[in-house]
């Protein structure tokens, strides 16, 4: 968030490292945020991405390393902060849109979290983007005024020419609207944080109201500074090249934090239900290799599977229902009705006593048809609880059922009904 850390004596190698982490990890988010938005192409989700990516880009300009390279490129000194500087400025941006946008979780239209829908919605948007799009060309006009090539200070641009009034104006301009936009963020989220049950996404939106407050203490480090010296005060330095940068960067570490929790433990999640519902897939797979569209991945395979989670694990559910209803008519009423009472007796609740009933019905459903008996007649058949739940609830229902294929219960059920 910017480019100073520390006086020129100083080695610019702990910095490169610092900067360039952060950049790589945030980028990383970002990336990953840019894919989803491509399978979901929703406004939010392409304002959240560039919320993460602007920033990301401007710490990896701001490494002394880069920051050089770019002025040696354009065989301009110091250009580097500007582009450092305006990459924060299109965080700001982003983060005013995403104030705007982020429908609070009490006032959601089913599971719409991003509202654009209203023209009163859509003019304020445009008013701050366009007022954003002036800011930067604002201060483009203004650091070129300044005409701050040289010295070269990748670590400590703003106390070096915070005497120029071209470029105190432009550091101040960019210093209030990062301001803004961080006030403006962090006041949203912890509104919404309030309304949210416990969990990841309240979590990570805590992250990034408290990201957002750290941040703000790297402004108030900076304008500090850049005023002392502006003023011919000095002892103010350490502000601008060490307290504020690092204000920066934790903060930018619990902003990213903060996107990357939620979808980091949605993913994990999707993964841990495509895997446990393996054995569930297996037995029906047994019945009818037909439901498949493939043959079952090897057991390494699927511990490696890193990808398109969400669709493998959607389809695993949509061929084990299918499995489902085609061994409907094995399915032995016995073994339902005793599940049932076994499940009352063990106090398990609804959900727990539908699973239990379920996972003894398909057990005995396989063996009837692996022992080669006749299918029993539609009117005869037992219907099965859990096909009529909601999509939100069907998941969870068939990885209980998968988890307790071979439980206790389900052995006392089989053996209670005997032979069929």
């Amino acid at each position: 968030m910017s480019e100073q850390l520390a006086a020129p004596a100083v080695s610019e190698a702990p910095f490169n490292a610092v900067y360039l982490a952060i950049g790589a990890a945030a980028w990383t988010v970002a990336a990953l945020k840019f894919r989803a938005w491509r399978r979901d192409p929703s406004p939010g989700l392409l304002v959240v991405a560039l919320a993460i990516a602007s920033p990301a880009s401007s710490f990896l300009m701001a490494s002394p390393v880069l920051y050089r390279a770019i002025d040696r490129l354009a065989h301009t000194g110091n250009l580097a902060t500007l582009l450092v500087y305006l990459g924060i400025t299109g965080f700001s941006a982003a983060a005013v849109v995403l104030a705007l946008i982020w429908t609070p979780p009490g006032d959601r239209d089913g599971d719409r979290i991003w509202d654009v829908s209203s023209s009163g919605t859509r003019r304020r948007i445009r008013a701050r983007l366009t007022l954003f799009a002036v800011l930067a060309v604002l201060m483009a006009v203004l650091f070129a005024a300044g005409r701050a090539g040289a010295p070269e200070t990748p670590l400590t641009f703003d106390t070096t020419f915070a005497t120029v009034p071209a470029i105190a104006c432009f550091l101040v301009l960019y210093q209030g609207a990062f301001a803004f936009a961080l006030i403006d963020i962090a006041r949203v989220c912890r509104g919404h944080a309030a309304r949210l049950p416990a969990g990841w996404l309240r979590g990570g939106i805590r992250l990034i109201a408290l990201g957002s407050a750290t941040a703000c203490l790297y402004v108030l480090c900076k304008i500090v500074a850049i005023g002392a010296a502006a003023a011919g005060i000095g002892g103010a330095e350490w502000l601008s090249t060490a307290a504020g940068p690092a204000f920066a960067a934790v903060g930018a570490l619990l902003i990213t934090a903060g996107f990357a929790g939620p979808a980091g433990a949605n993913w994990a999640r999707r993964r841990r239900d495509y895997r446990a519902l393996r054995p569930l897939w297996d037995l029906v797979y047994r019945a009818d290799r037909r439901l498949a569209l493939e043959a079952p991945p090897a057991r390494w395979t699927e511990r490696l599977a890193l990808r398109d989670l969400e669709w493998r694990t959607t389809r695993r559910g949509l061929e084990i229902r299918d499995g489902q209803l085609t061994l409907r008519p094995w399915v032995d009423p016995a073994v339902v009705a005793g599940s049932a009472r076994i499940a009352e007796r063990a106090g398990l609740d609804d959900p727990e006593r539908a699973a239990l009933v379920v996972a003894a019905a398909l057990r005995s459903a396989v063996a009837a048809l692996d022992a080669g008996r006749p299918p029993r007649p539609r009117e005869e058949q037992a219907v099965l609880p859990g096909l009529d739940a909601d999509p939100a609830e069907e998941r969870a229902h068939l990885v209980r059922v998968s988890r307790g294929l071979d439980g206790p219960l389900i052995a006392e059920a089989l053996a209670a009904a005997g032979p069929a």
